[in-house]
């Protein structure tokens, strides 16, 4: 007991993962009591209306940053003890990136009116949610290329400590929202919510002066930009393709079964992302690092394997766990209107399994910039994903969405172990 008590101590994965999960604990309760709230507020066909927004969010944040954050992350954890390298990286990010940003509002504040037809109905009228999210997406930015250099510069407490005020403070923001103005307030919340987390973390990081010092025009470097120039298409291209090919399976689902069984879907799909929650951060927070940082191919199995026997037996567990507790899930984070999304639970949860086992893998395609193997790979999983979610779909209406789900991360993970099968499973003569 006492060697498994140091090894616990002496593990940096256990260590983040440990703070890691108090960050995500709030985190799932917010969306819980967000979830909770748009259920009895608003139902299952807004719930398909906030999903299609967020879709979009998604896509317009990631042109927004220019798709920067993984490459920040790499850069900067690759240059922290080198100065001059990473004023030139910062600098170059964060003026580009602000540039590109102002650039995605203007285009949804001028372009509000067809954006709303697209993204709701011919009658909706909320285009003025476009707008508003037009003005937010700037502060969005920022943030988000602030807190990739903090994760970059491997301060890990700072950036779990500004994940969890900042989201009490907009779980506040958002359940008033929905409480006064129901879906009008939700879809104002998707807008705005993750923009008014830069005045969090500005806060935090306000006495951080030299690294603000670190940012200077002169120092905006091309070499910098072309050495991010292929994380940003890899994050442009799923941002772009992703997020379209979700919202044509939601609105296929629309039309060929109803707005509620599209609602039922959007609402296992947030209960997934809230326990996935952990494991996406986790990865993010210590794996891109770390693959980042290592070289040889001993070094990479070794991070791979041991990742899967630390923290896939848990994850194994808990999903084992949300499956058997479904129907009290849906009735303490949703109501009885959403119990039809019972049925979901099975093949998202094995879909959702076997996504982690493969994304562990895709990350070495982020951290050695393997541009066109994650280009190719993601374009076939997009591809079999939508396909395979039309061909269930007509067989079992929105279960058939899960199972493509599944489909396609059992597709992607054997890609992921072909490529890399000699990297896991071959014979190490030499570190190459």
């Amino acid at each position: 007991m006492k060697n498994i008590v140091n090894h616990i101590k002496s593990n940096i994965l256990i260590k983040i993962a440990s703070l890691n999960s108090v960050a995500i604990l709030i985190r799932i309760i917010a969306g819980f009591l967000t979830s909770k709230a748009i259920a009895i507020f608003i139902g299952t066909e807004g719930m398909a209306l906030i999903g299609n927004l967020r879709d979009f969010l998604s896509s317009a944040q990631s042109f927004a940053t220019l798709g920067f954050s993984n490459g920040i992350v790499k850069y900067v954890s690759e240059f922290k003890n080198k100065t001059i390298a990473l004023s030139k990286t910062i600098s170059t990010v964060f003026y580009f990136g602000f540039f590109a940003a102002l650039l995605v509002s203007l285009y949804c504040y001028l372009d509000s009116e067809r954006l709303n037809v697209l993204l709701f109905t011919p009658e909706s009228d909320y285009a003025y949610i476009i707008r508003i999210l037009a003005v937010a997406l700037p502060f969005y930015a920022l943030n988000v290329l602030l807190l990739a250099v903090i994760n970059g510069l491997s301060q890990f407490k700072k950036l779990l400590y500004i994940n969890i005020f900042a989201q009490i403070v907009v779980m506040c923001i958002t359940l008033y929202l929905i409480w006064q103005y129901q879906l009008k307030g939700a879809l104002i919340a998707v807008s705005v919510a993750e923009s008014l987390i830069f005045f969090v973390t500005l806060f935090a990081a306000h006495n951080q002066i030299q690294f603000f010092k670190l940012i200077q025009f002169k120092n905006v470097n091309f070499q910098s930009l072309k050495n991010l120039g292929s994380y940003s298409i890899m994050a442009l291209f799923s941002a772009l393709l992703l997020p379209l090919v979700t919202v044509a399976i939601r609105n296929y689902i629309i039309e060929t079964n109803s707005p509620h069984d599209a609602g039922l879907w959007e609402a296992m799909r947030r209960i997934s992302g809230y326990y996935m929650m952990f494991i996406s951060t986790l990865l993010t927070l210590y794996l891109l690092p770390r693959f980042s940082e290592i070289h040889t191919k001993s070094a990479f199995r070794k991070e791979v394997f041991g990742f899967y026997k630390t923290v896939m037996p848990i994850f194994g567990l808990g999903l084992v766990a949300i499956y058997f507790l479904r129907a009290f899930i849906i009735r303490l984070v949703l109501t009885d209107a959403f119990a039809g999304a019972e049925s979901l639970f099975l093949w998202q949860l094995f879909g959702d399994f076997i996504k982690v086992f493969s994304i562990v893998i895709a990350y070495q395609f982020l951290a050695k910039n393997m541009f066109w193997h994650y280009i190719v790979t993601e374009a076939l999983s997009i591809l079999v994903l939508y396909f395979a979610s039309i061909y269930f779909v007509d067989l079992y209406g929105a279960k058939g969405a899960t199972i493509a789900h599944f489909v396609d991360y059992l597709f992607y993970l054997a890609l992921m172990l072909l490529l890399f099968r000699k990297s896991l499973f071959g014979r190490l003569k030499t570190d190459v």
